[in-house]
């Protein structure tokens, strides 16, 4: 049966979707911010951490190609409901296995269903993302991925807290996963079902031809010149994440403390474009904002490389994490354009995205070893360059209600002067 949803609803829609980026950011963080913790208690070194990490970089790739069969088998909804709670019960095991049964195997197979429902999760999450902006009729995307954001920071912080007060990974964790399916399975309440993602009791033939359609999306050129976008800008966000720090003390020279520092103003550069970003793509277009951003980012790749001083370097990071701040996100929602292929689209170019954030940081290792962390740097600069040359790809499909731009924000927006949207009861 066809429903309407009002103004309050959609509101609502937008804050369940805000949420669970921000509780899988925080779950995330979470992890990642007690490894020292994980390290001690499984009696590791960095190789064996670096196994685990794999472990759950492969789970999660698995993860982005199952979303899309997940969403047609059972629809985005109740699909993220799976996800959700698959993501919550590793984060949940994978305490019990570091701290209870200090097993290195089970810590492996627990990340494994954090990957796979980390990931999953993710491009459902997206695929909703897009269809709020389609719904409000203006980019919002960059501001999800900043909710994101903001849950790695209330993750690493609350992971900050945790050790500084000697409580067990079992108890932070634990707290983290249950915290994550309870929130994350009641903003899933107020989601609309929606025919497009198949949240409907639609008959069988149709759900058959769904998944000939979910596999069609790999021979669209298309597909492959976002996932370039996102590619590239996924290196140039990972390798500040990873290899920033490094960078700063072996390649300028400096201090542990001011690598901290470089890195947090990566951080706060990207944050802030990611909360600014929509309005900018809804003045001057998708494609011109990711072709000024990955200029903006190269020449700041390009400064921080060079430079002769701190102060300079440091004016180089903040160019670098504005300028790598939206590709991902305004990737997805390009991909998402069609509300019909969203699951399968965005699943297709997250996973080219996804690949740059698995096997970038040990493939730039590698080279840095061999030449030395600045001249490594370069590539990415190339890699930045190559995302920029592809941003025409990202150009609004003709049925796309945001991404072309000059938009001028007025008092009532789509959502002001139509009160209601069609979904599906």
């Amino acid at each position: 049966m066809d429903q309407t949803l009002t103004r309050s609803q959609l509101v609502r829609w937008r804050t369940a979707i805000f949420t669970i980026f921000f509780v899988v950011g925080l779950g995330f963080a979470s992890w990642a911010s007690r490894l020292p913790a994980v390290k001690q208690a499984l009696d590791t070194d960095d190789f064996g951490i670096g196994i685990l990490l794999l472990v759950m970089g492969a789970a999660s790739i698995v993860g982005l190609s199952l979303a899309n069969l997940i969403v047609a088998r059972w629809g985005a909804r109740r699909g993220m409901v799976a996800t959700i709670s698959c993501f919550s019960a590793g984060l949940i095991l994978v305490g019990l296995a570091v701290q209870v049964a200090q097993s290195f195997e089970l810590a492996a197979a627990a990340l494994v269903l954090v990957g796979l429902g980390m990931s999953a999760t993710d491009v459902m999450m997206n695929v909703e993302a897009a269809a709020v902006e389609q719904s409000f009729g203006r980019t919002l995307m960059p501001l999800f991925h900043a909710f994101f954001s903001f849950g790695t920071v209330a993750g690493a912080g609350a992971g900050i807290a945790m050790a500084a007060w000697q409580v067990g990974v079992q108890w932070h964790l634990g707290l983290a996963g249950i915290l994550a399916l309870v929130a994350g399975i009641v903003a899933l309440g107020f989601v609309p079902q929606r025919d497009e993602v198949l949240d409907g009791d639609a008959p069988t033939p149709t759900r058959r031809e769904r998944f000939a359609e979910l596999a069609a999306v790999w021979k669209t050129p298309r597909t492959y010149a976002i996932g370039v976008i996102m590619l590239g800008m996924a290196f140039a966000e990972g390798s500040a994440n990873d290899w920033l720090t490094i960078a700063m003390v072996d390649g300028h020279g400096e201090t542990e403390a001011f690598g901290a520092v470089a890195l947090t103003v990566f951080s706060v550069a990207m944050t802030v474009f990611r909360v600014i970003g929509g309005p900018l793509v809804d003045r001057f277009g998708r494609v011109w904002t990711l072709r000024i951003l990955a200029v903006t980012a190269g020449v700041g790749l390009v400064v921080f490389i060079l430079a002769p001083s701190l102060p300079i370097a440091l004016v180089g990071v903040a160019l670098w994490g504005a300028g790598a701040s939206l590709g991902f996100p305004l990737g997805m929602s390009a991909a998402a354009d069609d509300p019909k292929r969203a699951a399968a689209s965005v699943s297709a170019a997250a996973t080219i995205g996804y690949l740059a954030f698995l096997c970038g940081p040990p493939v730039l290792g590698w080279i840095s070893h061999q030449i030395g962390i600045l001249p490594t740097l370069w590539i990415i600069v190339a890699l930045i360059a190559m995302s920029g040359f592809a941003s025409g790809a990202a150009k609004p499909l003709a049925t796309s209600t945001v991404g072309g731009g000059h938009r001028t924000p007025v008092s009532g927006d789509r959502t002001g002067d139509r009160d209601e949207v069609p979904a599906r009861d």
